[in-house]
C-alpha cells in the first residue's frame, strides 16, 4: 500500500468513527500524521482563528541570506520554456531562504499572529493566511489565495483587482480549484471572487486576494474524508494548472525537497472539518533556520518582480 493510499484509509477511518483528530500532510504525499486531538503530544501545537483584531507590538527582525537572482533566473526561464510549449499556464514557483533571526521555534510560535499557526516539534513552524478547505453541515468550501500588494501603495486594492496578469492568475486557480471540487461534491459554484484581506507582514501590511468556492457532499462525507482530501492534493493554489503537469515542471526546477511546505493540516472536531495551507513557513534544517516561500509564475510575469514578492513574503506577522 503506497503513502497516499495510506492516509486515505486512515482519514476515512478516523472520520467514520466521528472522534475529532488533528491531521497533517506533506506536499507529496509522503508524511503525515493523523492524531485523535485527546492524544496529540505536547512537541505539536496549532491554532485556528478568525480573529485578526488580535496583533502583537513585538517586530521581528530577519537577515535573509537569498538564492541569488541568477539561480532563480534559471528556475524561471524554465518554467517561461514550459508556458510557451504549452505544458502549464500558471506554476507556483518556490524557493528556500536561509535566515538569521534571534528567536527559537517556540518564540515565533508565541509572537506570530495569523488565522492558523502550527509548530511542529523542532522541525517547523507555519503561520499561514490561507484555508485549505472547511467542511460544515455538509457543505464543502475552499478559499483559494492568489495576489499581493503592498496595502502602503496608494490605491493598492483598487491596483491589484485591476492589474490583468494578477486577474489572470487569479481566475486560473479559480477554475482550478473550482474543477477539484466538482471531483467530490456537488453544485459548485463561485460565491465570491476576488475579495480583499488586510494581513500584517512584519514591517509593512499586505493586501492578499482570495475567492471563496462552495460544492455540497453527501450526508456519509465523514466516512470519506481520505477520499475527498487526498483527491484534492496537493492544493491547487501552490502548484498550477494543468497540475498533475505542473507539479513534474515544478518538482524539474524547483532544487529543494518542499517537504511539509506548501501541504495541508487541520482538525476535524467531530462534526465539522477546518484546514489551512501550509504556507509562511520556517524550517529547522541541520541546526539553521530557513524560510520557504514562493509565487504564481505566467506567461506575463517578469522575473524579477516575481523574485522580488518571494523574498517579501518572507516575514513574521506580528
Amino acid at each position: 500500500m503506497n503513502k497516499k493510499e495510506k492516509i486515505r484509509k486512515l482519514l476515512n477511518k478516523n472520520g467514520s468513527e466521528s472522534e475529532p483528530f488533528f491531521f497533517m500532510i506533506s506536499y507529496d504525499l509522503t508524511k503525515y500524521e493523523i492524531i485523535k486531538l485527546n492524544q496529540l503530544p505536547k512537541d505539536i501545537n496549532f491554532e485556528l482563528s478568525d480573529d485578526k483584531s488580535i496583533f502583537s507590538s513585538k517586530k521581528i527582525g530577519i537577515e535573509k541570506f537569498p538564492l541569488d537572482f541568477k539561480s532563480y533566473k534559471i528556475a524561471f526561464d524554465k518554467i517561461q520554456k514550459n508556458i510557451k510549449e504549452g505544458n502549464s499556464y500558471l506554476l507556483n514557483l518556490t524557493i528556500k531562504t536561509k535566515i538569521d533571526i534571534k528567536l527559537s521555534l517556540d518564540e515565533i510560535y508565541k509572537y506570530a499572529k495569523s488565522k492558523f499557526k502550527l509548530k511542529y516539534k523542532d522541525e517547523f513552524v507555519c503561520f499561514s493566511p490561507e484555508k485549505f478547505v472547511d467542511i460544515e453541515n455538509n457543505k464543502i468550501f475552499t478559499y483559494p489565495m492568489k495576489g499581493t500588494i503592498d496595502a502602503n501603495i496608494e490605491d493598492a486594492q483598487k491596483k491589484i483587482l485591476a492589474n490583468k496578469k494578477e486577474m489572470a492568475e487569479h481566475t486560473m486557480v479559480v477554475d482550478l480549484l473550482r474543477n477539484d471540487l466538482s471531483i467530490v461534491s456537488s453544485k459548485v459554484r463561485v460565491e465570491k471572487f476576488r475579495y480583499c484581506e488586510k494581513i500584517s507582514a512584519g514591517k509593512k501590511d499586505l493586501l492578499q486576494v482570495s475567492s471563496k468556492i462552495k460544492g455540497e457532499l453527501n450526508s456519509d462525507w465523514k466516512s470519506k474524508i481520505g477520499d475527498i482530501l487526498t483527491s484534492l492534493l496537493p492544493a491547487g493554489s501552490i502548484t498550477g494548472t494543468p497540475k498533475r503537469k505542473t507539479v513534474e515542471i515544478l518538482k524539474d526546477v524547483e532544487k529543494y525537497d518542499r517537504d511539509y511546505y506548501t501541504g495541508i493540516a487541520g482538525i476535524f472536531d467531530g462534526e465539522n472539518l477546518y484546514s489551512f495551507v501550509l504556507i509562511r513557513f520556517i524550517e529547522k534544517i541541520q541546526n539553521e533556520l530557513y524560510y520557504k516561500s514562493g509565487g504564481g509564475i505566467t506567461c506575463d510575469s517578469d522575473a524579477i518582480l516575481e523574485y522580488e514578492e518571494a523574498l517579501d513574503k518572507i516575514y513574521i506577522p506580528t
